[in-house]
């Protein structure tokens, strides 16, 4: 790219950073505690939830991984997409508001260590241990795939090499979660939501225009790629299953549940589901059809790296002002996922770490300044994963993911509709569902090629299932905690 085109993109980008670190220090100024730095206080309305869930869900997978996937081996790919939209409504449907009220009861959890220890009276404080370590496992190597998004992005738009881009980007999305915290991340999604919106309508509707006649658009796009139409192409039955699985992630994602958990009003998550499932259809739609028109606009001349045909797309359609704007909102997936990781991350061990364990009289500026140093060392070690450039979005994220929804999914779900649940089930379905997703990542052929999400998700529940029969809860006063609770979630 010529230093014409890059001035643009350069004035572009720094209204946007400007916008981001304006945001970081208004929401500085209304940090006040620890609830405030990590949950904001539960003051969130629902499309401000239903906004931040999107964009911290989404990712640079879903600019890049996605488009990138379709673009490589065509419509067969979109299963991911169904399976994440039924996934994500099922999650809306049954755990968000149940999640809210119950960690508000839960001594006003302000993390799902917090939520566990408080759900199964845990006085070992062996389930928070074991979520904690969990949460910054799989964090890292998920705040890692959104890195080595960032510096595939500023690498292809600024001929700057990987490393340069790597950190470049990595300053920037600590900058502003290090200073403003929850707020700060919360009200970036929000912008950061509405521009991947623009991005994902804009680019495949200009693809199409510019093509002119959509009628011969299916009979071109096998042609260049055969089977890149056909819904089942080159797809298995364990390939089909493995794309569904995907969904059964949503349930075990903290960066998610914690929007869930910040809702201002339980009683309003109706209309933020609606909102976030609305958009989440909108832009998974405009994905995949960027990536198709990716098939077509690059027939000629095919891209190395099919990850980048989002950013190639767009530096080809659009003058370089508008390409800006673009190239800010491929950003903004990438941000908007990473700064709620880093801040979850934070929050674990500045709140489940450190005042648990060290410092259990800290005051709420030692714990906000403890949390800020973890996410830069948090960051550190993830720069370190991603330092390694041959590492796929799409792969970093599939694992992280895996690895979350099998160790917390099942966990999240059966507590709160199982009220014989025990803490030594939570902790066996835990070590079960990571060693799963661990262990089957690494064999590969026949039925290991299977996601490993599913029989990590399946084993983690049957644990549960099995301890729960053997050695039920007995703690009476427990069980009526969790019937009253129950009772007014399940209220109307």
């Amino acid at each position: 790219m010529s230093m014409i085109l890059s001035y643009p993109l350069l004035i572009t980008f720094s209204a946007y950073f400007g916008l981001l670190f304006v945001l970081g220090l208004i929401a500085y100024r209304q940090t006040q505690s620890l609830d405030d730095y990590i949950l904001g206080g539960r003051k969130l309305g629902p499309t401000l939830v239903a906004l931040s869930v999107g964009a911290s869900d989404m990712s640079g997978w879903l600019l890049l991984g996605l488009p990138g996937a379709v673009y490589l081996s065509g419509l067969s790919e979109i299963w991911i997409g169904v399976g994440l939209v039924f996934g994500a409504y099922l999650n809306w449907r049954f755990i968000a508001r149940s999640i809210r009220i119950y960690s508000e009861r839960a001594s006003n959890a302000l993390t799902l260590p917090d939520y566990f220890e408080f759900r199964f009276n845990d006085q070992s404080r062996i389930v928070r241990s074991v979520s904690a370590v969990v949460i910054l496992l799989f964090f890292t190597f998920y705040v890692a795939s959104g890195l080595v998004g960032g510096a595939l992005l500023f690498e292809s738009s600024f001929s700057i090499s990987y490393n340069n881009a790597l950190l470049g980007g990595c300053f920037i999305i600590v900058s502003y979660t290090f200073i403003g915290g929850f707020l700060a991340v919360v009200w970036t999604d929000a912008v950061q939501a509405i521009l991947i919106l623009l991005a994902l309508v804009t680019v495949p509707f200009l693809v199409l225009n510019l093509i002119g006649n959509s009628d011969g658009l299916v009979s071109n796009m096998e042609s260049i790629k055969p089977g890149s139409t056909n819904l089942f192409s080159g797809i298995s039955v364990i390939g089909f299953l493995s794309l569904i699985g995907w969904g059964l992630g949503y349930f075990g994602q903290p960066h998610i549940l914690t929007r869930f958990m910040a809702a201002q009003n339980p009683d309003e998550m109706n209309i933020a589901r609606r909102a976030g499932m609305s958009w989440m259809i909108i832009v998974l739609f405009g994905s995949v059809a960027s990536g198709l028109a990716g098939i077509i606009f690059f027939a000629e001349d095919p891209l190395d790296n099919s990850e980048t045909v989002f950013i190639a797309l767009n530096q080809s359609l659009f003058n370089p002002w508008v390409a800006g704007i673009i190239t800010a909102a491929i950003l903004s997936a990438i941000m908007s996922t990473v700064d709620s990781q880093l801040l979850v991350s934070a929050s674990v061990i500045s709140e489940d770490f450190y005042r648990v364990f060290i410092r259990s009289d800290a005051s709420q500026a030692e714990l906000i300044l403890v949390s800020r140093i973890a996410v830069i060392c948090v960051a550190c070690v993830a720069l370190w994963i991603a330092s390694d450039r041959n590492n796929s979005v799409l792969n970093l994220v599939s694992y992280a993911w895996a690895g979350f929804g099998a160790a917390f999914g099942p966990v999240i779900i059966f507590s709160l509709f199982v009220r014989e649940m025990t803490s030594r089930s939570a902790v066996v379905s835990m070590f079960v569902g990571a060693f799963t997703v661990i262990a089957w990542s690494r064999l590969e052929g026949g039925i290991f090629d299977l996601y490993e999400i599913i029989p990590g998700f399946a084993a983690a529940s049957f644990s549960i299932v099995l301890f729960s029969k053997l050695a039920p809860e007995e703690n009476t006063e427990l069980l009526n905690e969790f019937d009253d609770i129950r009772s007014e979630i399940d209220a109307t």
